[in-house]
């Protein structure tokens, strides 16, 4: 039997389908060559445009519309890369085949070669559509949303009436140095993570103490109990915030007027005051959070061996250090990577802020409210202000910094670093 030449096959492969015919698979040769002409004499007149569109992102005002450059730019270079995959891909195929054709472990019969085939690539067939919506959807808007924080994209400068430039790292350094800009990001950014960290934690607490609560054998009519409290979870959260905007109205609301002036004699201003709007954000977060981590949390303390705690008390263990040694590790090794879900959630949590207060009260010398987070931020520069460029820098922080956070914690968690039980 004749060998074939592996690097000879890949050589060939140079221009697509060549290396297929030399390894007589000419269908496959044929797919390969067709799709190549094909998608150059299709897309060469879009990537001549696109390109061009990308680098100079137009030069006739009120004719060059900018933002479609951009978006056919980014869309040439995504049919790029796919070209670029499907290119390596036949290069790989025409030298593992001839391989394959050394070993003799080429099947012969054509039809049972066709089912071979068609059932390595049905898996790829059926998530294909998915991976085309997910690039088309969410891929594509995050290059562009990229691409526009290089621009000078904002109310003053919008296409079509005038073309975008690339402004390189000007707006990072507006955000960074220019006054305005400075004082209002780092104001919003420490609220934006004290209140992922107090709102997360406090409704992560309180659904572990209240699953521990209901999960003691003490207790009855456990079922009852567990449906009220996950109730609040079940009713549509915008709902509940509007109703909550409502009962903590300063002038009508109920906190106020019905309890805490009756009462205490205090009226404090939930929605005009900067602290007490912050503490009212909180709590409404804590209720509506702490559901879902009940019934989390509720699962897992279920799964727990009383055979555990009953060796534990022959110890001489005391409640808390039961808990302490059993009952937190065993949770928090089960619930990581949603707790932490938690944790990004809230840090993006747009509706609660802006369906409360739209982040305010707003705060002099700034152009945020004093309770605006960085995601109600990003929506007020890009839908109030027009101010696209500096919302695109803002969203590319909270991509970074969402990313990497949990990526650390990910990685840090005992889910991850044993697959096992505990």
């Amino acid at each position: 039997m004749k060998k074939r030449n592996p690097k000879l096959a890949a050589l060939l492969s140079i221009v697509p389908g060549i290396g297929q015919f030399y390894n007589k698979r000419p269908i496959k040769g044929a797919i390969f060559l067709i799709f190549f002409i094909s998608f150059i004499s299709v897309f060469y007149q879009f990537f001549n445009i696109g390109f061009w569109g990308l680098f100079t992102l137009g030069t006739i005002p009120k004719l060059d519309d900018s933002r479609v450059l951009l978006a056919q730019g980014i869309i040439s270079m995504m049919l790029i890369a796919f070209a670029l995959l499907l290119y390596v891909v036949n290069i790989v195929d025409a030298y593992k085949n001839a391989e394959r054709y050394n070993r003799n472990e080429e099947i012969e019969d054509p039809r049972a070669r066709r089912i071979a085939t068609w059932d390595k690539t049905f898996p790829y067939l059926l998530i294909s559509p998915g991976t085309f919506l997910l690039v088309f959807v969410v891929v594509f808007p995050l290059i562009f949303m990229g691409f526009v924080a290089f621009t000078n994209y904002n109310l003053y400068n919008s296409p079509p009436r005038h073309t975008l430039e690339w402004v390189g790292l000007d707006n990072f350094k507006t955000l960074f140095t220019i006054g305005i800009w400075r004082k209002t990001f780092f104001s919003v950014i420490t609220w934006t993570i004290v209140w992922t960290l107090v709102a997360t934690t406090l409704q992560i607490a309180l659904g572990l103490f209240l699953a521990i609560i209901v999960n003691h054998p003490m207790v009855k009519f456990k079922k009852l109990i567990r449906t009220v409290l996950i109730l609040p979870w079940a009713v549509p959260a915008f709902v509940t915030i509007l109703i909550f905007a409502a009962i903590f109205n300063d002038e009508f609301g109920a906190i106020n007027n019905d309890i805490l002036q009756p009462l205490f004699g205090i009226a404090p201003a939930w929605l005009s005051d900067p602290f007490w709007t912050k503490i009212a954000l909180i709590a409404i977060q804590v209720w509506l959070g702490f559901p879902f981590v009940f019934a989390l949390f509720t699962g897992v303390l279920q799964s727990i061996s009383p055979d555990w705690y009953e060796a534990a008390d022959m110890d001489g263990a005391s409640s808390w250090q039961k808990f302490k040694n059993i009952t937190f590790p065993h949770v928090i090794f089960a619930t990581a990577p949603l707790l932490i879900m938690q944790y990004a959630g809230n840090f993006n949590n747009f509706n609660l802020i802006y369906l409360f207060n739209k982040g305010g009260p707003p705060v002099s010398g700034q152009n945020a409210g004093s309770t605006d987070i960085l995601i109600s931020w990003v929506y007020n520069l890009t839908f109030e202000f027009n101010n696209f460029n500096m919302g695109a820098v803002v969203s590319l922080i909270i991509g970074f910094i969402v990313a990497i956070v949990a990526f650390l914690q990910f990685r840090r968690t005992s889910t991850f670093k044993d697959e096992g039980g505990i």
